[in-house]
């Protein structure tokens, strides 16, 4: 399964995180069978994002450890990175959100995380599913890989 983790998932998997968000994180870059695709959009927000006071108060992250995660995010193997080019707006809340769908897009993901409702948004969950992507938060993507894993 090729995978679009937002940031919010991306955040919440970090570190020594305990939950859904950082199984998905685990699963995905454990199996060959499953791709995590980013995008120098989603690197450059989740770089900024950790560096919030407030989320380094709750990740307890330093400097050095947002290097590491950031420097692991883009390990071939690990991650393929992916360059949407320009393309239309599609998440009618949040134009900056757009650039998370055309990440998915371009990457030709089954699937993006997300637990920003932005995203389930009926315009945008149209948008997804007629190219192939389904929207789901980290919850219901844990299961669906935990199906497929069983299923083999």
């Amino acid at each position: 399964m090729r995978v679009v983790l937002d940031t919010n998932i991306l955040v919440r998997a970090a570190g020594r995180a305990r939950g859904p968000a950082r199984d998905v994180l685990q699963t995905i870059t454990a199996s060959p069978r499953h791709t995590l695709l980013t995008s120098p959009f989603l690197l450059r927000e989740l770089e900024r994002v950790l560096s919030y006071g407030r989320v380094q108060v709750m990740t307890r992250f330093t400097d050095d450890d947002i290097a590491q995660y950031m420097s692991y995010l883009q390990t071939p193997g690990i991650t393929e990175i992916v360059f949407p080019g320009p393309a239309p707006r599609v998440v009618p809340s949040d134009p900056d959100d757009d650039a998370v769908v055309h990440t998915a897009i371009a990457g030709q993901a089954n699937a993006l995380c997300t637990l920003n409702r932005h995203f389930f948004h009926a315009a945008v969950l149209q948008y997804c599913h007629q190219r192939g992507v389904i929207v789901v938060s980290d919850v219901d993507l844990l299961k669906l890989l935990r199906a497929q894993a069983s299923s083999l």
